[in-house]
């Protein structure tokens, strides 16, 4: 049994009250770790040491922030193999799909970062108003406080605290509670790299989150998670004015054309639909099907879905692992178990075996657009398929759910996909390909998605705040 410390101020330390949580392996259903239950004391304890460390760390260089940077992307390449067994076991994704999917984006995202931090622009200096010279300053905005999710707890903290440590802030950041393993060993390898308190883990539950947000300090409060966590850190937030950052649910419609490579775009589908066992929130789990083609897709959907496997990490031909918790099951469950009369499940639709929190890749046909599964997001290895009769009418309903975060459009008509991409009220648009991401582009969805950018220069530039500096040079 492994007893994890928060890190704070540069060093590991224990809860105040000795308060821990169970870290249970979703493959097995088994604990294999406590985690510490942080009160107010240690959230007060990891914010005072961030703000002391913001006061020389606003002041190091671009060339010296640049730096620290790069020399954690090279770290996390060499510790890459502790990196992924933590990840695997704490969540059960695969073993050799989280080597080659995640750690090469993470050191990558570090190293994109780094060299932002070298090239941040304002608006050129000049005399806007006689004998008057006008400069803008980006600076950084102060402590940052972070919360990130179970479903890519490694990847989700990089997307946090890189920007953030970039641009010169420094961060307390607090891992999901059920996934907290992985985020402590980046904070024992960043231990060698970044000063005391500039980097802080805090583990806890909900009331460790709402300490943190709520707290006078953090200037800044930045989250990725579900729409209810969003709206409750932003309506704190606004009590004191703090800027917030919201990367919150998604529902991405996979608008497929009459016009459309059928086979490609289902294997994309199953790839994108199923990857991660769906916990994703551009997941492509919402299909629209032109008239003529429906029928084929969704056999050829259901047909790939069946021979996707889930199992657990070490198993080489597992596509995705378990679910992340028993309640996440039981949701994705009973989605399922309440489908109307009138949907028609084509593939899965049951949990696998009876340890751990696996459920079968699923295909759920005949739906309409008022129904739960298509409004609301499951979250899960779940697939639905929809059939479109007109162009307007695959993106009204497309857009006819509260989220906006990703989507994507599969025709070979250039026009069309134009159009769809202009109409479509998403935040990312691909079109015939899904879920693709780089470290130059930017991340972030509108409506009950949340508003806020990660990677890019726009999440980059998230972190800053813009100051006006007026110097008057007359005789």
């Amino acid at each position: 049994m492994t007893a994890l410390r928060n890190f704070v101020n540069g060093q590991f330390t224990d809860a105040t009250s000795g308060a821990t949580s169970a870290v249970v392996d979703p493959s097995t259903g088994e604990t294999y770790a406590t985690a510490p239950v942080s009160g107010g004391a240690d959230v007060d304890a990891a914010l005072r040491a961030a703000d002391a460390a913001f006061e020389t760390w606003r002041d190091s260089t671009p060339a010296e922030r640049s730096l620290a940077l790069l020399r954690f992307a090279d770290a996390i390449e060499a510790r890459a193999d502790d990196l992924v067994e933590a990840e695997s076991r704490n969540t059960g994704k695969p073993v050799a799909m989280t080597r080659t999917d995640e750690v090469p984006p993470l050191a990558d995202e570090l190293r994109f970062f780094a060299g932002a931090a070298r090239v941040l622009e304002g608006r050129s200096a000049g005399e806007y108003l006689a004998d008057h010279t006008s400069v803008v300053r980006r600076e950084p905005v102060g402590v940052c406080a972070q919360v990130t999710p179970w479903n890519y707890p490694m990847m989700m903290a990089v997307w946090k605290f890189a920007p953030a440590l970039a641009a010169g802030n420094t961060v307390v950041l607090k891992p999901s509670d059920t996934t907290p393993v992985s985020t402590l060993l980046l904070a024992e390898i960043a231990a060698d790299i970044f000063p005391p308190g500039v980097f802080n883990v805090i583990c806890g539950d909900r009331d460790t989150g709402r300490a943190l947000v709520g707290h006078d300090i953090p200037q800044m409060v930045s989250i990725t998670g579900s729409v209810r966590a969003g709206i409750e850190v932003a309506t704190a937030a606004a009590g004191k004015l703090k800027r917030v950052h919201l990367e919150l649910g998604g529902k991405a419609p996979v608008v497929v054309f009459d016009d459309a490579d059928i086979g490609r775009a289902a294997q994309q589908i199953v790839e994108a639909g199923y990857y991660n066992a769906g916990q994703d929130c551009t997941a492509a789990t919402r299909v629209l099907a032109g008239p003529r083609i429906a029928a084929e897709l969704t056999d050829a959907v259901a047909g790939l879905a069946t021979a996707v496997k889930t199992a657990g990490p070490d198993q080489p031909d597992a596509y995705y692992g378990p679910l992340n918790n028993p309640a996440q099951l039981a949701r994705v469950a009973g989605f399922v178990d309440r489908a109307p009369g009138h949907a028609e499940i084509r593939a899965g639709g049951q949990r696998v075996g009876d340890r751990g929190f696996f459920y079968a890749p699923t295909v759920v046909a005949g739906l309409r657009q008022d129904d739960e599964m298509i409004q609301e997001e499951v979250f899960g290895p779940v697939v639905t398929v929809q059939r479109f009769g007109s162009e307007d009418e695959a993106i009204g309903w497309a857009n006819g759910v509260r989220y906006g975060l990703a989507a994507s459009v599969w025709t070979r008509d250039h026009g069309r996909a134009m159009r769809a991409a202009r109409r479509l009220d998403f935040g990312a648009v691909w079109i015939n390909t899904h879920i693709p991401f780089v470290s130059e582009m930017p991340h972030g969805g509108f409506k009950h998605s949340g508003h806020g950018k990660d990677l890019s220069v726009y999440g980059f530039e998230d972190y800053t705040r813009i100051k006006h500096v007026m110097s008057y040079i007359g005789l």
